[in-house]
């Protein structure tokens, strides 16, 4: 039975304990990318000042909870929570100063209380905990003020009522982690609709916020077993929008860091619904424009996939590898990750990109982009994470399902070893430095050598940077030792071939 929540609230910042760690993104790439447009001034703008409450009563100090006899602590709850969900106008500094102190220290001491006192969870105040909780955090988020805005570049806009809404987030993520919690009661009130209301927090553009969301939202998934469905659902819907719609939600990495721990979870054999999930969402989102931001979160979940269906990997190396480094502004891009269509199964992304999205210039040193205009080097960023996700994968992958990927994908290595961009070359090289990689490589060196020896050995004479043309020669050392034989015949053969 659904209740009607009252209306919205304010946001506030996090500190978020117990959600399985990923691993944070790790910037391979040395290039500076900041741009050259100038910072738009930030002004006093957020969602505070569409609740401010204007003739509202005045707040009076209450009694301490300490302080009053057990038979009095309920009555006493109830009327602290109904005074916590008076709001405040954060824009004006000046303005209510003594009701926001009020509201600040019972918000203290809520938290203190259900953090340490038990039996005062009661079926009665249920409903008052909820209502004060969506009062503050559920409301109507303001539009970004820069619609250029970059996550990575940008400083975002924080919420002004913090000091009321941290409070507010942490009394919920102590209600709902006290020992006292009962989710056959607290199910009444956090129904679908209330779980919908708090994913469209997750658009918030202050990182403190959506790192509470994260840990809330993670919370309620394990409590509330009807509602995990849901919850799936709603985040499959949001990532659709983001892919095909939007192009813009500022909560993308929180919720996969979630999701994440979800397929961690997942039961054996995977369901037709997780993998449907990890085939139209997952591998789409490799294909947007903002990709780096959320990009350590989304390898986790891919991986976490092939740790749990080694039979997977194929499909998803050869998608993920279409759709990576292809951009979200490129009109096939989203025809060619959902209709998942490429003739000879490889890695078509990298053609796409060097077609003609964008150019940028390289670092001092590349002769071609020092002389010309920088039309030999794509955008390496994604093929670099690209190439880091690859390894990830290539680490968990079985040897059976190796066999499947290795011509292609060592093509594409290949590919990337090839190119005038250095860091897409070391990263690729970087391969020959996995030991179990190497093994794989080992075990299949009649297929993989011939994949990749004509490139190196062509890269190694030709590249202007000398620290790739040193890993290149480390690389063909080691296939040397591996065979010897298979090593020479193939260095007779391109010599040949290219005599002719």
């Amino acid at each position: 039975m659904e209740t009607k929540l009252p209306p919205a609230s304010t946001p506030t910042s996090p500190s978020s304990p117990g959600l399985s760690p990923v691993p944070p993104p790790d910037k391979v790439d040395g290039f500076s990318r900041r741009s050259l447009r100038r910072a738009r001034p930030r002004r006093s703008h957020s969602s505070s000042q569409f609740r401010y409450q204007s003739n509202q009563q005045e707040l009076t100090p209450l009694p301490l909870l300490k302080d009053v006899p057990a038979s009095e602590l309920h009555e006493l709850l109830s009327r602290k929570l109904a005074q916590c969900g008076v709001m405040f106008d954060f824009l004006d500094c000046v303005a209510d100063l003594k009701g926001k102190e009020v509201k600040r220290a019972a918000l203290n001491e809520l938290v203190e209380c259900v953090g340490s006192t038990r039996g005062v969870l009661i079926d009665p105040v249920y409903p008052d905990i909820i209502r004060m909780i969506s009062v503050n955090i559920f409301r109507t988020l303001p539009p970004s003020e820069n619609p250029e805005f970059d996550p990575e570049e940008d400083e975002p806009n924080l919420e002004p009522s913090w000091p009321h809404l941290q409070l507010v987030y942490e009394f919920f993520l102590r209600f709902l982690e006290s020992p006292d919690f009962q989710p056959s009661v607290a199910k009444r009130y956090v129904d679908q609709k209330f779980v919908l209301m708090l994913l469209e927090l997750f658009d918030s553009e202050d990182p403190r916020e959506r790192e509470y969301l994260k840990t809330i939202l993670h919370r309620v998934y394990g409590k509330f077993l009807g509602l995990r469905a849901y919850i799936r659902k709603q985040c499959s819907h949001i990532f659709l929008r983001f892919i095909y719609e939007l192009e813009h939600f500022n909560g993308v990495a929180e919720l996969l860091e979630i999701l994440g721990s979800i397929i961690n979870g997942f039961a054996l054999p995977l369901k037709t619904e997780h993998k449907q999930f990890l085939v139209r969402v997952l591998i789409p989102l490799h294909s947007v424009k903002s990709l780096s931001v959320f990009h350590a979160q989304l390898a986790y979940c891919v991986v976490q996939f092939l740790e749990k269906d080694a039979t997977l990997t194929e499909h998803v190396s050869t998608s993920a590898g279409r759709g990576g480094p292809t951009p979200a502004g490129d009109p096939g891009a989203a025809q060619i990750l959902a209709k998942n269509l490429h003739p000879e199964g490889g890695m078509k992304g990298f053609d796409v990109y060097q077609r003609g999205v964008g150019r940028a210039r390289l670092l001092e040193g590349c002769p071609v982009c020092v002389e010309g205009d920088g039309s030999c080097c794509p955008m390496s960023h994604p093929q670099v994470m690209f190439l880091g996700e690859m390894e990830e994968i290539l680490d968990v992958i079985e040897p059976s399902q190796f066999v499947k990927i290795q011509e292609p994908l060592f093509k594409q290595v290949a590919r990337c070893v090839s190119s005038p961009h250095f860091q897409v070359a070391e990263r690729a090289l970087y391969f020959w430095n996995n030991e179990y990689i190497l093994s794989l490589i080992e075990d299949n060196c009649h297929t993989v050598l011939p994949a990749v020896f004509g490139t190196l050995y062509q890269v190694s004479k030709e590249h202007w940077n000398q620290t790739i043309v040193s890993l290149i020669y480390n690389v063909l050392k080691t296939f040397m030792e591996m065979n010897g034989k298979l090593f020479d015949e193939l260095t007779a053969s391109y010599k040949l071939e290219k005599q002719q």
